[in-house]
């Protein structure tokens, strides 16, 4: 497995647990938006552990970034990642992942699993190619919402949030159904890209099915 060293550029806190990382880029790296590497941190008894990670920067960008959900409680290396400053080195190494755009669809995140999306997303802005693509952002609360002003301006009404513990006048309540899906997606012979926790991805993939969704329009990623 290939190994590259870069040094950190920024961090920047985005929502209360979630870090914004700009790394250097190793020469001739590159990615397909979507896809991940893992990651390791360059410090003693960290050098060995390492975690998945989606790259949210654009494959022509000059820098990495990466846009990280910690979990403090844990004790691992996203709460390490905490204490990461500035020219603090991390170790990036193959890239990976199963998720890339297909064609016009709707995008259904939990939480980080939305961070595949940012990358793709991203692109296809960049490529004025957004079209009738939907993003279905579902979280705990409006604070959780990562790159809320984002996803806003790329998106517009086609940016859909849902939270499950509170209750706003802006966004919908509870949790992702069909009857949800079925007013908010595109259309249900569209693709569907679908990542974030397992129990999340279970109920929606079950959810689509029902639908009569066909299961090759169904592009997914276990967050």
């Amino acid at each position: 497995m290939e190994e590259y060293l870069v040094k950190v550029k920024s961090v920047q806190k985005i929502t209360p647990d979630v870090l914004q990382i700009v790394t250097e880029k190793p020469e001739g790296y590159t990615f397909v938006p979507g896809q991940a590497t893992s990651i390791s941190l360059n410090k003693f008894g960290w050098r060995k552990t390492d975690n998945p990670f989606t790259f949210t920067s654009l494959p022509e960008d000059e820098d990495l970034e990466f846009t990280i959900k910690t979990y403090p409680e844990r004790k691992g290396l996203t709460h390490e990642l905490l204490r990461l400053e500035k020219n603090d080195e991390l170790m990036v190494h193959d890239v990976f992942g199963t998720i890339s755009y297909k064609g016009e669809g709707t995008f259904i995140a939990g939480g980080a699993g939305v961070t595949p999306f940012i990358s793709i997303l991203r692109f296809l802005q960049l490529k004025n190619k957004i079209g009738e693509n939907r993003l279905i952002f579902a979280n705990k609360t409006k604070e959780d919402i990562i790159l809320r002003e984002e996803f806003s301006r790329i998106l517009g009404a086609r940016f859909i949030n849902i939270l499950s513990t509170e209750k706003t006048n802006e966004y919908a309540n509870g949790r992702i159904t069909s009857d949800f899906l079925l007013k908010n997606c595109l259309n249900p012979k569209s693709y569907f890209y679908v990542c974030g926790p397992p129990p999340m991805m279970d109920s929606v993939e079950k959810q689509l099915l029902d639908m009569h969704v066909d299961e090759k329009l169904i592009v997914k990623e276990v967050f």
